[in-house]
């Protein structure tokens, strides 16, 4: 299987010099041959269920493609008050509405974060029991979880911990394993349906 998969991934911050942004991008550069990384902008208006009757807003429309067409996600968020922030969770707010059309439904993501003092475990928590409820399968391990971000990220925004470099490497392994694995699965069901 040497089709490239894409990936789909946004950060769970607005911030010009975000270092859940440049999570992402430091991800695509570490991503094996077989994947390519498409960064989706969640700047997006308030979910409003009056919305869904009328054409979605465009930057809505947008950001729901992008999550459609992709064969799994990665989603980077900061963790602000023991969760995620709240644009994040307006994004998902917009993933999970209209019904029944759900873009994230059955996608493997991968979830990361850099943070504070304890890094991004309570919004990763968080973020995990949402995407459940959008029936997003969510990748285990490796977990990648930096804390004290001002400190390991340079002027340039270069990540300096070799260690989460490594754990960045090693989840978007596990990520391209797990989507074509899942490929692989579906392709055998459509194969013996009959």
């Amino acid at each position: 299987m040497n089709e490239q998969l894409h990936i789909a991934g946004f950060a769970g911050s607005l911030r010009s010099q975000s270092y859940n942004r440049r999570l992402l991008e430091i991800a695509a550069e570490l991503m094996p041959p077989g994947m390519r990384l498409e960064i989706l902008d969640i700047d997006l208006p308030m979910y409003n269920p009056d919305l869904e009757s009328q054409p979605l807003p465009e930057p809505v429309r947008r950001f729901r493609e992008g999550v459609a067409r992709a064969d799994g996600l990665l989603i980077a968020t900061p963790e602000y008050n023991h969760s995620i922030p709240a644009v994040l969770k307006n994004a998902l707010e917009w993933l999970s509405r209209p019904l029944p059309d759900l873009p994230a439904s059955g996608k493997l993501a991968a979830i990361m974060g850099a943070g504070g003092r304890v890094g991004t475990a309570r919004a990763q928590t968080h973020l995990r029991q949402i995407a459940h409820s959008l029936n997003m399968l969510v990748l285990s391990r490796p977990e990648v979880l930096i804390a004290n971000a001002s400190a390991v990220f340079d002027e340039q925004g270069r990540l300096l911990d070799e260690a989460a470099l490594g754990f960045i490497h090693q989840q978007m392994v596990a990520l391209e394993a797990g989507v074509r694995f899942l490929q692989t699965r579906q392709s055998i069901g459509e194969m013996i349906r009959f």
